[in-house]
C-alpha cells in the first residue's frame, strides 16, 4: 500500500542537487543540502542520504522476514534494496577514486 507523501528536489545556482524534502505520514525526511566537500575542509551532513534512507526501509523489512509475515516478495524486495546500496556504494568508491567524491564535480 503506497501512502500519499509530498517531495521537492531543490537545486543550486548551478543545477546541481541540493537539498529538499520529502513528508508524509509518519516520514518527514529533510535530504543532505549542499556538498559536504574533501579532506580538512570536509562538512558534517545537514541531511539524509538516499542510501540510509534506502537502509532504513531495508531493516523494516527485515523485521517482517523475523515474523509471521516472512514472504518470497519480502526477501525479493531485500535482495533488491541490497542491490541498489551496492550501486550506490559502488558510485561512491568510484567518486572517492577520481578525488571528486564530496564535491559537485562529476
Amino acid at each position: 500500500m503506497m501512502q500519499d507523501f509530498t517531495t521537492e528536489n531543490w537545486t543550486d545556482s548551478d543545477g546541481n542537487p541540493d537539498g529538499g524534502y520529502a513528508k508524509g505520514v509518519g516520514m518527514d525526511i529533510t535530504w543532505q543540502q549542499g556538498a559536504l566537500g574533501r579532506g580538512t575542509d570536509r562538512l558534517e551532513p545537514n541531511g539524509a542520504f538516499v542510501e540510509t534512507v534506502i537502509k532504513a526501509a531495508k531493516t523494516r523489512i527485515e523485521f517482517y522476514q523475523l515474523s509471521r509475515f516472512s514472504c518470497r516478495e519480502n526477501a525479493i524486495a531485500i535482495t533488491k534494496l541490497d542491490e541498489a546500496l551496492h550501486w550506490l556504494n559502488h558510485r561512491t568508491s568510484r567518486r572517492e577514486c577520481d578525488c571528486t567524491e564530496g564535491t559537485h564535480e562529476k
